[in-house]
């Protein structure tokens, strides 16, 4: 109803010119008034056409050069307009409304720098692209998006804008067009002091990163998903026709839970949040390439438990839940943490990441050592904002022989991120 209102005002007012000028030429006669509105007669015509022409029967597509990314990463976008009648344009405008969940943006490890103000990272992006058509069929408009934030963004629409040179006429139309883009969180290079390694007899864990098992076999089993190339029985492959695998017995990896806060808590920090993914992405991988078996559990709107098994699809559906995983939930992450620990099984090591410690939280992590071998807790969060009851609970929880590991923007920049596990 608006842009039909609008259109008829336009219109009234080209003929209204048209109408003005007829009649200055009618009544004043002579040569230069008849010349004056023959001159300006084409112009007339050419707003007239205008009016009528219809750009919203154009065929815009939006081609990206890539759907999947990491977060940080930049997107190519080309966006291709084809028009059947090559009416002459001054200029054509064309605008990428974008969602809310690319309101912000991605520089990565120098993201951190800001980590005490993490507003500074919210902008409003916008990207206008012009071009001059003339009476071009094709129209190519490309350019760039920067420094995706992590998430499942979802490109809706286009806004294309044209008019003539005085700015008399302006048509405008909004074409919607659905493209994806999946931003999948960064790995970061962590270097763990420590590996998560045991022995059946005793509890000393190994102090080597990188520890091979070279103990004795003491059985066969086929071969799961997960199993060494070296750890292959060739003799009984052969004789049973099927691939056999070595059984150690006397050496064993210790199982590792890794456990995220993802809860909702009033000024919560979203850069330490993201941190909190990041690093949550790279300690399940670098767990897993010390063939320890690692599960996840994300406590936050739902709780997502990954239990702890050798399945190669596990990363990726972690990766896939991290990449859409927002704060969320009413309840706390101690209060939670509580029920859910009886679902891990005792004796292994508990890997907490959180950005924010309450005086519950102290409480829960007295439940949780006494079914876990170890417990280690990544704190991450400013320095410029950690409370004077958080530096308490950490000075306790340590007093009392839990493991904390304290990240800050000091540590978050670097390339490496150091986690001690003892």
């Amino acid at each position: 109803m608006t842009g039909t209102i609008r259109f008829i005002g336009k219109l009234s007012f080209v003929v209204f010119l048209l109408l003005l000028l007829f009649s200055f030429a009618m009544f004043q006669g002579g040569f230069v008034s008849w010349f004056l509105f023959f001159g300006f007669l084409p112009i007339f015509l050419y707003h007239l056409g205008l009016l009528f022409y219809p750009i919203k029967r154009w065929h815009v597509t939006r081609s990206l050069s890539h759907h999947v990314i990491r977060a940080g990463g930049r997107i190519a976008v080309t966006v291709k307009i084809k028009r059947t009648i090559p009416y002459p344009l001054y200029y054509c405008i064309c605008e990428e409304i974008f969602p809310d969940t690319l309101q912000k943006v991605d520089n990565q490890n120098e993201k951190y720098r800001n980590m005490d103000k993490p507003n500074k990272l919210q902008v409003s992006r916008k990207i206008k692209k012009i071009v001059f058509p003339g009476f071009s069929r094709e129209i190519e408009l490309p350019y760039y998006i920067e420094q995706v934030p992590r998430g499942e963004h979802q490109l809706q629409a286009l806004r294309i804008r044209t008019g003539d040179v005085l700015g008399f006429v302006k048509k405008e139309h909004i074409f919607y067009l659905s493209d994806q883009i999946v931003a999948f969180p960064n790995e970061r290079p962590v270097h763990i002091t420590e590996s998560i390694t045991s022995y059946e007899q005793g509890s000393i864990s190994a102090y080597a990163m990188n520890l091979k098992n070279s103990n004795v076999a003491t059985g066969i089993r086929e071969y799961t998903p997960g199993d060494k190339f070296s750890w292959i029985d060739w003799k009984q492959t052969a004789k049973k026709n099927t691939i056999i695998t070595k059984e150690f017995e006397q050496e064993k990896s210790t199982d590792t839970m890794v456990i995220l806060d993802s809860c909702y808590n009033r000024g919560i920090n979203d850069l330490a949040f993201e941190a909190g993914i990041e690093l949550t992405m790279s300690l399940v991988e670098s767990i897993r390439k010390q063939a320890s078996q690692v599960g996840f559990l994300s406590i936050g709107e739902n709780v997502v438990y990954f239990p702890m098994h050798h399945d190669p699809a596990k990363k990726d559906l972690i990766r896939q839940h991290l990449t859409r995983l927002q704060p969320g939930g009413t309840r706390s992450f101690s209060m939670v943490l509580r029920e859910e620990t009886t679902k891990i099984s005792s004796g292994a090591n508990m890997i907490l990441v959180t950005t924010h410690m309450d005086d519950m939280f102290r409480e829960s992590i007295q439940k949780v050592k006494q079914r876990s071998k170890r417990v280690i807790i990544l704190f991450i969060q400013s320095s410029a904002l950690i409370s004077r009851s958080e530096h308490n609970i950490i000075q306790q929880l340590r007093f009392e022989g839990v493991v904390i590991n304290v990240l800050t923007e000091r540590q978050l920049v670097q390339k490496i991120i150091e986690v001690n596990v003892s």
